[in-house]
């Protein structure tokens, strides 16, 4: 049962992958005898260029912004999370010195009584 989930998988992808090739030499065939397309960029420019290269070039800038985008969420993830972390050491630093000073406290040793006297006591 799992390699016939596995052939229709790999031929629905096929038929996919054949359909956009096809699609695309069509896309270019029809497309490619057209007049010039005059693009606005600037106030008095509008040169006049093939609707593929305007088309190459949209496609180019959309791939570029994308990855502009992607890097700036992911700098910004990156910055968030170097924050925590560097919050996290602190409190840690934090809980550590608190340790130490507790254990500080704690070690010290009750004064010992010299032969023939009485050792201090503690109770009040």
């Amino acid at each position: 049962m799992g390699n016939l989930w596995l052939k229709i998988k790999i031929w629905t992808k096929g038929i996919i992958f054949g359909a956009m090739a096809l699609y695309a030499l069509l896309f270019l065939y029809f497309n490619s005898g057209r007049e010039p397309v005059k693009f606005w960029y600037w106030i008095g420019r509008e040169p006049a260029n093939p609707p593929l290269m305007l088309i190459l070039v949209s496609f180019l800038a959309g791939v570029v912004a994308t990855i502009i985008v992607r890097t700036t969420f992911r700098t910004a993830r990156q910055i968030r999370d170097m924050r925590e972390k560097g919050r996290l050491e602190k409190l840690e630093r934090e809980h550590a010195e608190m340790k130490a000073k507790a254990a500080m406290l704690q070690t010290r040793t009750a004064p010992t009584a010299k032969p023939g006297e009485q050792a201090p006591t503690t109770e009040k």
